[in-house]
């Protein structure tokens, strides 16, 4: 019984209770370690130039021993960085598409299942990674309430406001995290006064958008940085953010010499311009 009143009051306590913090820098050069490895395919690496994993991280004070979550990992990007990352110390919910809620469309179970492949084909990688679903309304919980230190999200808010259920999200994610615990928040980025009606079709998001849902929700705005900022972006594409690298959808269904034109023309200008935000649920 003192042993697990004992262990019950470690988990109560904040994550800078348990552990010395790594620094900032620290934080990068773990995370590019493991940006090199073996079983990152070379897309996703050629990826990095544009997602700065190991600025991101550090810049929204992920350290090893935390308890983690990751909203709606889709193709498994940052999965494949954190999964290394989280195995020696820290505990890893993946968040990913709910394939029993009946409003997650086909493609997107399919999605889910491909990610579940990738975890069940490596278990030497990914055992420890707990797979749970959310959805809104029918699995708003993900990880047991008051848990966790972090929850890290990676370009999901628009869909969430193209979906009208933006506010139960980020209630979710609140009510997942610790007193004290971080929402590390990444999406495509707007011009500022950007109309809201232009969402559904572009795919960016103004700050002030992003961050009245969170304050709304009971976070608290700590810092923002220009980590994921990309000047090359003009905002005004016709298939909105889509139009960029890494899916060039309006260069498909061209014939080849046209499809290679299309791509030549928005490669230069790299993926997303995207605002990266550090959140914090009050103490």
């Amino acid at each position: 019984m003192t042993g697990l009143v004992c262990t019950i009051l470690l988990l109560a306590q904040p994550i800078s209770a348990l552990a010395n913090d790594l620094s900032q820098a620290e934080i990068q050069k773990q995370v590019e370690a493991v940006l090199d490895a073996a079983h990152r395919s070379d897309a996703n690496r050629a990826r990095d130039q544009f997602r700065h994993p190991a600025q991101t991280l550090a810049f929204f004070g992920w350290q090893p021993a935390m308890a983690i979550a990751e909203i709606w990992p889709a193709g498994g990007w940052y999965t494949e960085i954190l999964a290394p990352l989280t195995r020696a110390q820290g505990h890893y919910f993946a968040a990913g598409f709910s394939m029993t809620a009946d409003r997650t469309p086909k493609w997107r179970k399919d999605f889910q299942q491909q990610y579940d492949d990738t975890l069940e084909a490596a278990p030497d990688l990914y055992d420890h990674i707990v797979v749970t679903g959310l959805a809104i309304p029918e699995r708003p919980t993900f990880a047991p309430p008051g848990s966790l230190d972090m929850v890290l999200t990676f370009r999901n808010v628009h869909n969430w406001v193209n979906g009208d259920y933006a506010p139960e999200m980020f209630a979710a994610m609140f009510r997942a995290l610790r007193p004290g615990g971080v929402l590390g928040l990444v999406e495509h980025r707007a011009a500022p006064g950007t109309a809201r009606a232009k969402v559904p079709d572009e795919g960016y998001m103004t700050e002030q958008h992003v961050i009245d849902l969170a304050q709304a929700a009971g976070f608290v705005l700590e810092a923002k940085s220009e980590i994921n900022a990309n000047p090359k972006d003009s905002h005004q594409h016709p298939e909105g953010v889509w139009s960029l690298a890494p899916g060039f959808r309006g260069c498909r269904g061209l014939n080849e010499t046209e499809m290679q034109a299309c791509i030549e023309r928005f490669r230069p200008i790299g993926e997303s311009d995207r605002m990266t935000l550090r959140l914090r649920k009050p103490r």
